[in-house]
């Protein structure tokens, strides 16, 4: 009731602020224009991208989806990066709404970020473009956070789907996303919105301000936008009842098979601690100081965890938070009346922050005479004459380790452009750096955990105190002793004694200069040909800095108990990386050729190629080319395909990022024990450029006026795959252990005792990951788009329908048995869902000449939650997930010009996703997973706002 209450004020609130604007409207507000306009002139405004030479985007042979940042935003109000997810081209792309980490390869410094991914074959295959200009990469795995685009000046967004890595260069395998800007906006448009969830939780707020005009009597024109968002995300899992710390337990063979648990407990680590050995052995601090017997859960097939019992769980961020200003200025002037030149600079000024592991003590070591330590207990103990005892505990009491990622991200550029007669010619300058800095707060220093264990009554002041301070007090360093003898026994002190704060910070740079001429030297007998010539060079560097270094080691003088000279000193650590860079020239050639004009079944028959010549100084050099067909049997139907060569280069983090380490808890199968262990990540200098072949087949029908159905084929095969190989992924363990240990996975583990010991003696204590280029990734599927305007009771109505099926997404690696990642949920080293078909479908309908409503659905189909077939599981299905979403808007004309007022409700019905886990993430239930990536979890969540144009 009180997260009803929090919510209905809210709305009150705000639509008594927009119903006191709206007080100012005139009774007649303009007609909007009917949406079959909006339909036509989306197409119509297709002329480049996929090309360099096509002029009209109807003759295109690669597979383009279009959409209006205006409608798209109309649909899902908020970030312009979360709505084109609706799209189901996209599938795998990350966000807020991931899994709480930000080091290793995989968080890249910061996990929130948003990453487009089209295909769920990787973000890094997707290229970003900013008006057909690279964007420069911003993560320190070089993936675009896509918050840098100026949102509020972007008009339209183009999605190719298909190789053009020869037209674009490297990482365009799957296909590019070119923001485009409207570059000629004058006048001035403002935004305000605010929105809140059902729960009373999730507060957003977004307003923007953007302006542009002529000068110099029409020769020049500047534009300029402001925008600030505030995102409070969803703080614990716990927020949301059906998040009921979800998780996996099994081993995944016929007599273990996995099982999806709710209620999950880490068996042997409560929140007060729980006494491991001797004559307490199983008592635990339930409350503080004060010992009971322990209950256990009921068991699972992992030892390491139980359902419900006294045993402690995680409770990571659902949602993370966001604050954040995006700039952007531009100017244009005419300097002849043949030559044009501009500069811009765009920047994202952010902070993304998540929560994640509480630190877990695992069976550490006490004095028997431990001062916080009941005098009762510690009688006990004397009289079984045991001097120290081991106690296991999840340590909420420190709060959980936050993340917090501050990104400073800067795109200038700058150029010419104009035509020399028949030919157009342009030369562009891109400079991008983006400053990362990501500090993490409540990072355990183990050297001073270890020291302030070790409680002791000072025989001089009757004070209790570290032993380090009698014994090492040059090392105490302002020790302050730690109770752990239940859930808040803890002082405040000590846990800002143990828990510190370590820092991290990363510089990407890239400069880029490029170069095209195009134009039509001579004409066939069915049309002119268009020739395109371009060149570019690039460099990208990369550097970083940090003060918790998976090389720094503990200092043991001193301390007695819990500290094993040269372990890591932190539990969270990024390594410092010098300055690297990558130095890339290219040279590409493009043709469109008409070859048939006019005959019977052949309106229109034309041939488009192209082929790039890359040179990387950290890779080799490199052809990609490209073929494509258009061919426009009549006005009503047109086939078009494409067939192509395309290449993604290893980014300088897979080639040279330090050594670095994680910790981890994954199930160990041959032990099937789950200890928290370092992850180690290895880079690896000498891969190459891996290989794309693509081929796209598609048919466009249109056999009335506004209206037209668009069906593409696919299939894409990655050669040379570079590939982050885990050991501790369930596939290679098993490859090391069936072939006794003479497997080359074996190399990505440590161990005491050999690979056929399976005692407790012998776990694990060190995985290894590491780039190879041994994998190949295959994929096929189509994508449907409808497009319907018409009218419905004598008023404006508007249908647009996208599908996408892709059943499969095979990785075949030597040695390991193949996985398909289509159609599964979860999957190694933070693979997305990846549902095999997924649907969108946008409605609008003008009732009033004021009102418009829209209605979006999307749906995805159920999913397995693993993808590997050695795998045995008990039920190996996600359900599927529909979502719908409703848009009110009324437009007025006020004292201050043309405005919308919209209120938006998502998740219409209040739908929870279905739950699901990864197999192997299961022993730290609540801290990952419980749901796919991709579904809605913020639940029925509301948005109010207005936007202003003058």
């Amino acid at each position: 009731m009180k997260n009803l209450g929090r919510t209905a004020v809210f709305l009150a609130g705000a639509s008594a602020l927009a119903l006191a604007t709206s007080a100012f409207a005139q009774t007649n507000p303009p007609e909007t224009p009917p949406a079959g306009e909006t339909v036509e002139t989306t197409v119509d405004a297709v002329v480049v991208t996929g090309s360099r030479v096509i002029r009209n985007g109807d003759a295109s042979p690669s597979p383009v989806t279009v959409v209006q940042a205006d409608d798209v935003l109309r649909a899902a109000p908020g970030n312009l990066a979360e709505a084109l997810t609706v799209l189901p081209v996209f599938a795998g792309s990350r966000g807020a709404g991931v899994n709480p980490t930000s080091t290793g390869s995989v968080g890249a410094g910061n996990a929130s970020a948003n990453q487009l991914n089209l295909r769920n074959i990787g973000a890094n295959r997707t290229l970003i473009l900013l008006d057909g200009l690279r964007v420069p990469p911003t993560l320190l795995n070089g993936v675009v956070d896509v918050d840098l685009i100026p949102q509020m000046l972007v008009q339209r967004v183009d999605t190719v789907t298909g190789g053009v890595s020869a037209v674009y260069g490297s990482d365009a395998v799957t296909g590019v996303v070119n923001y485009v800007v409207d570059k000629k906006f004058e006048g001035l448009k403002m935004l305000a919105q605010t929105g809140v969830s059902q729960q009373g939780d999730g507060e957003k707020i977004d307003v923007g301000l953007a302006a542009g005009t002529r000068f110099a009597g029409g020769r020049g024109h500047v534009e300029a936008s402001y925008e600030y968002r505030d995102e409070k995300g969803i703080a614990y899992r716990s927020d949301r009842d059906w998040m009921n710390v979800w998780g996996v337990a099994g081993a995944g063979t016929a007599a273990n098979p996995y099982v999806l648990y709710s209620d999950l407990r880490q068996a042997g680590f409560p929140f007060g601690g729980l006494i491991t050995s001797g004559v307490l052995s199983g008592q635990t601090f339930a409350a503080n100081g004060t010992l009971r017997a322990f209950v256990p859960g009921t068991a699972t097939g992992s030892s390491a965890l139980q359902v419900g019992g006294d045993g402690g769980y995680y409770d990571s961020s659902l949602l993370a938070p966001m604050k954040g200003h995006q700039l952007f200025g531009r100017v244009d002037y005419d300097l002849t009346d043949n030559v044009h030149g501009y500069l811009q600079v765009g920047g994202n000024l952010k902070t993304n922050a998540n929560y994640s592991d509480y630190v877990r003590l695992t069976n550490v070591q006490l004095s028997s005479t431990n001062a916080f330590l009941s005098p009762t207990y510690q009688a006990q103990l004397a009289g079984a004459n045991q001097s120290t005892f081991r106690l296991s505990e999840l340590m909420s009491s420190g709060g959980r380790l936050e993340a917090r990622s501050k990104s400073r991200q800067w795109i200038y550029m700058g150029g010419l452009n104009g035509s020399l007669g028949d030919y157009k010619w342009g030369l562009d300058f891109t400079h991008g750096q983006t400053r990362l800095g990501t500090t993490l707060a409540n990072n355990l220093n183990n050297q001073r955990l270890a020291a302030a264990l070790d409680a002791v009554v000072d025989p001089s002041s009757g004070k209790i105190v570290c032993n380090i301070a009698l014994t090492n007090p040059s090392l105490a360093q302002g020790c302050a002793p730690l109770n752990v003898f239940g859930p808040t026994a803890a002082s405040a002190e000590a846990i800002d004694y143990v828990f510190q704060e370590t820092h991290y910070t990363a510089r990407t740079v890239m400069d880029s200069m490029s170069g095209h001429i195009d134009g039509s030297p001579f004409s066939t007998w069915a049309g002119p040909v268009g020739l395109a010539l371009s060149g570019e060079w690039r460099k990208l560097s990369f550097e970083s800095a940090s003060d918790a270094l998976p090389s720094d080691v503990v200092n043991c003088t001193g301390i007695r108990y819990n500290c094993t000279a040269g372990s890591a000193l932190w539990t969270q650590t990024f390594a410092s990386s010098p300055k690297v860079s990558q130095t890339v020239k290219e040279a590409a050639l493009e043709a469109d050729v008409p070859l048939v004009k006019d005959l019977p079944l052949i309106r229109v028959l034309s041939v488009n190629g192209a082929a790039r010549f890359t040179s990387y100084d950290t890779s080799g050099d490199y052809w990609t080319w490209k073929l494509g067909l258009d061919w426009r049997l009549n006005d009503t139907v047109r086939l078009r395909g494409t067939r192509s060569r395309d290449i993604r280069a290893p980014t300088l983090y897979e080639l040279f990022a330090p050594v670095n380490s994680v910790p981890v808890s994954t199930q160990d199968l041959l032990t099937t024990l789950s200890p928290t262990v370092a992850s180690v990540d290895l880079s690896n200098p000498d891969l190459k450029a891996e290989i794309g072949d693509t081929a796209t087949l598609g048919v466009v029908w249109s056999p009335i006026p506004r209206f037209s159905v668009a069906l593409d084929a696919y299939h894409i095969t990655v050669k040379d795959a570079v590939t982050q190989v885990n050991g501790a992924t369930a596939a290679y363990q098993r490859a090391c252990y069936d072939s006794g240990g003479t497997s080359p996975f074996c190399a990505l583990q440590d161990r005491l005792n050999g690979y056929a010991d399976k005692s407790a003696s012998n776990v694990v204590q060190r995985w290894y990951t590491k780039y190879y280029n041994i994998a190949q990734v295959e994929t096929w599927g189509a994508d449907l788009e409808v497009n319907y305007a018409t009218t419905a009771f004598e008023r404006p109505a508007s249908l647009r329908f996208l599908a996408a099926f892709q059943p499969h997404v095979y990785y075949r690696q030597p040695g390991v048995t193949t996985t398909d990642q289509g159609g599964v949920a979860f999957g190694p080293l933070g693979a997305a869902a990846g549902p095999s078909l997924r649907l969108t479908a946008l409605a609008r309908f003008q009732p009033l000449e004021n009102l418009t409503v829209d209605v979006m659905q999307r749906w995805r189909d159920d999913m397995k939650l693993g993808g590997d077939p050695s795998q045995i599981w008990a039920n190996n299905k996600i359900d599927a997930f529909a979502t719908t979403s409703l848009t009110l808007t009324y437009q007025a004309d006020t004292r201050a010009g043309r405005t919308d007022f919209f209120f938006n409700v998502q998740n219409l019905f209040d739908a929870d996703p279905p739950p699901g886990a990864y197999a192997l993430n299961g022993t730290r239930a609540g801290l990952r997973d419980g749901y796919a990536i991709g579904d809605d979890v913020m639940g029925r969540y509301f948005t109010i706002g207005a936007r202003l144009k003058m």
